[in-house]
């Protein structure tokens, strides 16, 4: 087992589903519903932006780059979730498992560095709304949006790279319905394997709180300026703008630290799998939603 080579492991079995086997049919309507509704979401609020001049603006811009994010990030899991579902050999090769993991990991970053720059694009329109216009110009968020596109495949790659250039031995089951990193690593062997994943964790970890403190302090700022506003009308303007972005974090950050976050005790295969779910899909579903509720 210590010579064994990586590459001989030609595929992973994915179980994350297979302790539904009643509901298999049911998850697969369901889930196949929510996710047409994420992509015509994402696609009627890509096209309103570009169609409508008057949504020519940072915020918007921002918003569209989201939904594009969004949309690269749900394909790259939800499609052979859903083909698993109605199948009975639920397996993935290789490969397709790391391109998975590859653009999972890419799109979800360059999610989380999207909400950080929107979080910004708040702070500079309601603290520094004199400069705004020299500040958030098409040239700096053109910059900002493809720097956080470069982030997020920087992100993918680094991971990717890592967990892929393991030795894997043993069983080749994935207890999850995906190329999951914490399971992968659980079928990683060697000696170094432990301190490996600590580092991949930190280094996940890290990015992520990163930008969460971003937001966090953007928000900090925003609201010590709307103090100094006495008019209950600021506050309920300000509440407005940012209300849509504010809950998308929430959803975004909370269910990704249920997942990443939660303690190592005895934990089920349903229950991991069901908590994969809000991430995966449920919070995709929620996004155009919320950005679609109090907006024009």
């Amino acid at each position: 087992m210590q010579g064994a080579n990586h590459s001989a492991v030609t595929e992973f079995i994915l179980i994350g589903f297979s302790t539904f086997h009643r509901l298999q049919l049911m998850f697969f309507l369901l889930f196949l519903l929510m996710y047409l509704f994420t992509l015509l979401g994402n696609l009627l609020i890509m096209d309103t932006i570009w169609s409508e001049h008057s949504l020519h603006t940072p915020m918007y811009l921002f918003l569209c780059a989201l939904s594009i994010s969004e949309i690269f990030y749900t394909l790259a899991i939800i499609p052979h979730m859903l083909a698993d579902l109605l199948s009975t050999h639920h397996s993935i090769s290789f490969l397709a498992c790391a391109c998975q993991m590859f653009f999972s990991f890419t799109f979800g970053f360059t999610h989380s560095f999207l909400l950080t720059v929107m979080g910004y694009d708040r702070y500079v329109a309601i603290c520094q709304p004199l400069h705004y216009n020299v500040l958030m110009s098409p040239h700096g968020c053109a910059c900002l949006v493809a720097w956080s596109w470069v982030g997020g495949s920087m992100m993918g790659t680094v991971v990717t790279t890592a967990i892929f250039n393991l030795t894997f031995c043993g069983p080749n089951e994935i207890h999850h319905f995906g190329c999951h990193m914490t399971p992968l690593l659980k079928l990683a062997c060697g000696k170094n394997v432990l301190l490996f994943a600590k580092g991949v964790g930190l280094v996940y970890i890290s990015a992520m709180l990163g930008c969460l403190l971003l937001i966090l302090l953007s928000y900090a700022f925003i609201v010590t300026s709307l103090l100094r506003i006495p008019q209950a009308e600021g506050w309920h303007k300000a509440f407005s703008t940012c209300a849509s972005h504010l809950t998308v974090v929430i959803m975004h950050y909370g269910f990704a630290s249920v997942i990443y976050l939660k303690t190592k005790g005895p934990q089920s295969l349903e229950g991991d799998t069901l908590m994969g779910i809000t991430y995966t899909v449920l919070t995709p579903f929620l996004s155009p939603i919320t950005f679609s509720l109090r907006n024009k």
